[in-house]
Order: structure tokens, then C-alpha cells, then sequence
């Protein structure tokens, strides 16, 4: 399933820096959902898997910078 995100939601792809998911791909409960990122710098379009994308700092939520270690 596809689902267009309105409004695009800020986030960080590991490796691939800051942008905005503009929708979630979801295969289903054997699969990390896909999220289909533009990246502010570049432009680039990119479907990153879940564990490699974070949410970006916002201070009003008191989250800090996410860590992009591997969990596993």
C-alpha cells in the first residue's frame, strides 16, 4: 500500500542526509515500511527503509538529534 503524506513530514535518511517523506510504502507486517524521502540538499529522491530513517531535532517536542547507529 501507498500512502501520500500531506503534510510531507521532516526527517533524516542515514547516508543520505535531511528531507521530507512525501509517502510510506508498506508491504505488509513482514517488511519495514519504505519511506520515500526527497532530500533537501540534493534533490535526489530515495526509498529508505525504516531502521534507516529518523525523525529530525525539534526542540518544542524536546527531541534531541537522533543517533543513526544500526539497532542491531
Amino acid at each position: 500500500m501507498f500512502t501520500q503524506l500531506n503534510p510531507p513530514i521532516p526527517l533524516t535518511v542515514k547516508d543520505r542526509g535531511e528531507g521530507y517523506a512525501i509517502g510510506v510504502i508498506d508491504y505488509g507486517q513482514e517488511h519495514n515500511l519504505i519511506w520515500v524521502t526527497i532530500i533537501t540538499e540534493t534533490g535526489e529522491i530515495w526509498c529508505a527503509p525504516n531502521p534507516s530513517v529518523r525523525g529530525v531535532v525539534n526542540w518544542t517536542m524536546n527531541r534531541p538529534r537522533p543517533a543513526m547507529e544500526s539497532p542491531h
